[in-house]
């Protein structure tokens, strides 16, 4: 289904932009069972991040629920459940307030940046690069082009310790396609771009990773908080799979 309509990707433009947790935006379209708002900060599934979900608050007073967020074009739809009254009130020209379930929001920022730290690393230290990952509930998984032996666990886990003990800041910089093209051989991720994107957003782990993501991310790696992983698993063709899941314990996030 196509939605009329451009969706502006509000928590792109910074890694503060991803705590939002309340905005106000005007409804532009009402497709079935959903609405296209002039601007977001619900996060529609892709990359292998999940979808965001929360609530709108109408002037009504009534509320409805947000819960599926996915793109179509460049609009964003955000599926809607409620009662026929409240649906209705989600008329085109209506201001809503959007408000995120920021519990699910941050724990798919925590997993994000944590996926993208363990590529890293991965990389580092044994030059295998990640083909795609997976976040979902409180773990993620990442599909490596290549068999992880059992004895780098213990050396990942330390470098995961120490991005709890001596925390890097987590930037996303605009970088213009042709200097971000230049040197291809030091990425960690087989991330493949459409010829039109252009600059490119990467998210940059100071110091350890810089990657193209149009994902939401912690501001600093002691946010992420304690990295288990799993032995490896194999897959066809050389590969395999390696799970990681996040301990409850983090650094409070500010507003």
């Amino acid at each position: 289904m196509r939605a009329s309509g451009v969706t502006d990707l509000a928590y792109l433009d910074s890694t503060d932009a991803a705590y939002v947790r309340t905005f106000r935006a005007q409804i532009r379209a009402r497709p079935p069972g959903a609405v296209v708002l002039d601007r977001t900060y619900f996060y529609a599934a892709g990359g292998g991040q999940p979808a965001d979900r929360g609530l709108f608050h109408v002037p009504s007073g009534r509320t409805v629920e947000v819960v599926d967020v996915t793109k179509s074009g460049s609009a964003v739809l955000h599926r809607t459940r409620g009662t026929p009254g409240a649906l209705d009130d989600l008329a085109v020209g209506t201001e809503v307030e959007g408000v995120l379930d920021f519990e699910r929001r941050y724990r798919h920022m925590r997993l994000h940046t944590a996926q993208h730290f363990l590529s890293a690393r991965i990389f580092a230290r044994a030059n295998i690069r990640t083909q795609k990952a997976k976040l979902g509930g409180r773990e993620g998984t990442l599909d490596l082009e290549g068999m992880v032996v059992a004895g780098i666990l213990p050396e990942l886990a330390e470098d995961a310790s120490e991005a709890l003990s001596r925390p890097r800041p987590v930037r996303i910089r605009h970088v213009p396609r042709a200097e971000w093209d230049l040197h291809p051989s030091t990425r960690s991720g087989l991330v493949r771009l459409a010829a039109h994107i252009d600059p490119v957003r990467v998210i940059e782990i100071d110091g350890i990773d810089a990657c193209p993501c149009g994902g939401t991310h912690v501001r600093s790696t002691d946010e992420i908080g304690r990295i288990a992983i799993r032995d490896p698993v194999p897959l066809a063709g050389g590969c395999c799979r390696l799970t990681f899941t996040l301990s409850e314990e983090t650094a409070t996030p500010s507003a």
